[in-house]
């Protein structure tokens, strides 16, 4: 883990699927830190899916991770998840029986914002932003 003088907390993981529990307990003690665990039900959630999309969809080569960032903007929470790949997510409206594809759909229901950014080096970052008043 990283943290940087701003106290945001950096964290790299592989793609390998139990790196999202880890990743959700990351998030709730930084939450606790800076006062802000009644984001809690909702930034996991929101993390869970961003991260389990890069997992899935990212093809990330040998020595490239995915980076998560969680970031306090005053009295705001900011999820960044990065990955090497520069394909970009797509919202998908799938049919009622299916049982995956719903990711940003949720994110974007979740969230007080969200979107893409470009990032250092090759690839992209998935973010969103949760406030206590969107709760």
């Amino acid at each position: 883990m990283i943290e940087t003088n701003q106290g945001d907390v950096v964290l790299r993981w592989s793609r390998h699927p139990r790196c999202v529990g880890l990743a959700r307990w990351e998030l709730r003690k930084a939450l606790e830190r800076w006062g802000l665990s009644r984001l809690e039900e909702s930034a996991v959630l929101v993390l869970s899916e961003l991260l389990t999309n890069a997992g899935r969809h990212a093809r990330v080569s040998p020595g490239r991770e995915i980076e998560t960032r969680y970031v306090r903007l005053a009295d705001t929470l900011r999820i960044e998840v990065h990955d090497a790949t520069p394909k970009q997510p797509e919202k998908r409206e799938p049919a009622p029986e299916n049982c995956g594809g719903r990711g940003l759909v949720v994110v974007e229901a979740l969230a007080d914002s969200c979107g893409l950014k470009d990032r250092l080096g090759p690839g992209k970052a998935v973010w969103a932003e949760l406030s206590p008043s969107s709760e």
